[in-house]
């Protein structure tokens, strides 16, 4: 391994950045707390800008993050482990971490240049939901995601940047209001599709629907708001054993798109 430099201080202020960056929310996110190789890596392969990355001098480093640090010029240098024992204090502590700038937020138009069916949450406010619905939606194929109503006030959130692994910089995702979001369905002529648990097509049907749809998902105890009744709708059930209530939002999201893979997968190619 190179013989990187090492922080040995808690006033390096490299250290008093990553602190910052690992408080709870804050107003104006420019930079965001990347942590761990996995999401590291991911997002340097998408373009995203860093400042500096770091790891633990107790650690192995990933010969694949080196290497992507080392081919994009991103500054690297360990961290003395006593140094990030105090960084992370009682949360899990990140071994391995980055200080990025956060990419511009995405918008509409990058959902439609993107192609694909769309996921709207609505209301669906849990961030470790959110999460492995960006993951989900990026492995199988939509061209985006349209928050409303998250209570999340950037994709930079620390919270979701360790849900999602990293990912929510892979695909377009959108904060948006009601409004905006029922008039993105109608300006694209898109077709809405809600999932309910009495759906007027079956999965079979949903997965046999030509072009790009907007899928629909509201939280799992209140559903989806009625202002997205103002648009003309198609609703699709899962089917489910009498014993089980209702799905988890993220699995719903993988089911219905896993149907949709053959319209999805040709516009990711």
């Amino acid at each position: 391994m190179p013989d990187f430099e090492t922080i040995t201080s808690i006033s390096d202020p490299a250290v008093r950045r990553v602190i910052d960056l690992s408080k709870g929310s804050r107003p104006n996110i420019r930079t965001a707390l990347i942590e761990d190789a996995e999401p590291l890596v991911q997002c340097i392969k998408v373009g995203v800008e860093f400042v500096e990355i770091y790891a633990s001098d107790s650690i192995e480093i990933s010969p694949e993050l080196l290497e992507l640090c080392e081919r994009n010029n991103i500054p690297f240098r360990l961290v003395d482990s006593s140094i990030v024992n105090q960084i992370f204090k009682g949360e899990r502590k990140a071994k391995t971490f980055g200080v990025a700038r956060v990419p511009r937020p995405a918008s509409f138009r990058d959902i439609v240049e993107r192609d694909g069916d769309v996921v709207i949450l609505d209301g669906v406010k849990i961030v470790g939901n959110i999460g492995a619905i960006v993951r989900t939606s990026l492995a199988l194929g939509a061209g985006g995601i349209i928050l409303v109503d998250s209570d999340l006030t950037s994709i930079a959130d620390r919270r979701l940047l360790r849900a999602s692994r990293g990912y929510v910089f892979s695909l377009p995702v959108v904060l948006s209001g009601r409004e905006e979001a029922i008039d993105f369905v109608r300006r694209n002529g898109m077709s809405l599709v809600v999932l309910d648990t009495h759906g007027d097509i079956s999965m079979k049907e949903l997965g046999d629907w030509q072009g790009n749809l907007a899928l629909l998902f509201g939280s799992e105890k209140g559903g989806h708001s009625e202002e997205f009744e103002k648009i003309p709708s198609t609703s699709v059930s899962i089917p489910m054993i009498n014993d089980a209530e209702s799905l988890n939002v993220s699995v719903s999201v993988g089911i219905a798109l896993h149907e949709r893979i053959e319209n999805n997968f040709p516009a990711r190619r």
